[in-house]
């Protein structure tokens, strides 16, 4: 997901990445008790015709695919801040503390062929970092787009 920030004149332009998300917290529950109760459901059935470790198999497999579903749900709270000034452009790495920050002027934003999909970087003086390893295909190229543009705004803003 990409969002652009407004900000008031002087300020750095802000553009957030962040991972698509399907579910919020409720509806994550929501999917982890309906699978659990298929589970114990099915187990319930084994048992009922002979199988009495069944249940136990299914409880261990609600407690796996429910820690399982919850570690992938919280991955998607990473994202990227991208400030754009007259000055700097300054990445921020959430969650965490890793910030990366480029001149203005000598950065270069290019799409990179690598690992079977094309890569968002950012370049400048011999700094290399990838942006929205995260995203989709379709998404980090209209990143691209959108820093160049962003980009391009700030440096003639900096010229007048």
């Amino acid at each position: 997901m990409i969002v652009l920030r407004p900000t008031a004149a002087g300020h750095p332009r802000v553009l957030w990445l962040r991972p698509n998300r399907a579910l919020d917290r409720r509806g994550l529950r929501r999917l982890i008790i309906g699978l659990s109760v298929l589970a114990l459901a099915t187990a319930t059935l084994g048992a009922w015709q002979g199988n009495v470790f069944a249940p136990f198999f299914a409880l261990l497999e609600a407690f796996v695919v429910g820690f399982a579903l919850g570690a992938a749900w919280r991955a998607g709270d990473r994202g990227e801040r991208i400030a754009i000034g007259p000055d700097t452009l300054e990445v921020r790495q959430v969650p965490g503390r890793r910030v990366s920050r480029f001149q203005t002027y000598w950065v270069r934003i290019g799409l990179a062929p690598g690992d079977g999909r094309q890569r968002l970087v950012i370049t400048s003086h011999g700094k290399q970092l990838e942006i929205g390893a995260f995203l989709g295909e379709e998404e980090r190229v209209e990143v691209s787009r959108k820093l160049m543009v962003l980009l391009s705004e700030v440096m003639d803003q900096s010229r007048r």
